[in-house]
């Protein structure tokens, strides 16, 4: 190989990736009802959300592919399962925000019997929301098997994770070393849509949010 072709190899090398992949839609998504660590299972829309956004990812050749147990995001992995061959491993660890009281409630009904506490944990401020877990707890449960599934990719490799809104965005600001106040700043995924953090020079980098389409490479200065 020519040094010029050897140069831009390495150009291309772009290390490890986590792609961080929402479930498909549930009735309670519909209803705007908080779900929790409430094992809501996938609306039919939800089930071909999956089946479309599999497609995609597949054409990633992901290397690994880890879930949380919680079926809407079991069976939103296991499309992408049926198209790659890869198995799937499920661990607790990636369930969305244990939120207490709060779970079952729809949006309304928290703003209406926990406004204060709501209000709160919009600007910020650490609340256990309906009793339950710390935004911080749940990255410090979640962001470990991330980091322990992304060490074992190859070079160049490409790890998916089915997980859910509020796990990814405290997992996403965690990896990226924000300060906790500010992770509220990220914004929300839609159903089925993904993140895409790639290892850099200096940690982990937010290359994609809330993408429902194939990354793009970026060109230019700032790549």
């Amino acid at each position: 190989m020519s040094a010029p072709a050897q140069a831009a190899g390495r150009r291309q090398a772009r290390g490890r990736r986590v792609i961080l992949w929402r479930h498909g839609q549930t009735a309670w998504n519909v209803e705007r009802r908080f779900q929790g660590t409430t094992d809501v299972p996938l609306t039919e829309t939800g089930i071909a959300q999956a089946r479309r956004a599999a497609r995609l990812l597949a054409s990633l050749q992901p290397d690994a592919i880890v879930a949380s147990d919680l079926s809407r995001a079991a069976d939103t992995a296991a499309e992408l399962a049926a198209l790659t061959g890869l198995t799937v491993g499920h661990d607790e660890a990636l369930r969305e925000t244990y939120a207490g009281v709060w779970q079952g409630l729809t949006h309304e009904e928290i703003v209406d019997r926990y406004g204060e506490e709501y209000t709160a944990w919009k600007r910020g401020e650490p609340v256990r929301r309906g009793g339950g877990e710390l935004e911080t707890e749940v990255a410090e449960r979640a962001a470990p098997v991330v980091l322990r599934h992304a060490e074992k990719l190859p070079e160049d490799g490409t790890l998916v994770v089915v997980s859910h809104g509020g796990t990814i965005r405290t997992t996403i600001g965690r990896l990226l070393g924000l300060e906790a106040h500010s992770w509220e700043s990220l914004g929300g995924l839609s159903n089925c849509c993904w993140s895409v953090l790639g290892e850099g020079a200096r940690g982990w980098r937010l290359l994609e949010h809330n993408a429902g389409t194939l990354p793009e490479p970026v060109l230019g200065d700032d790549d």
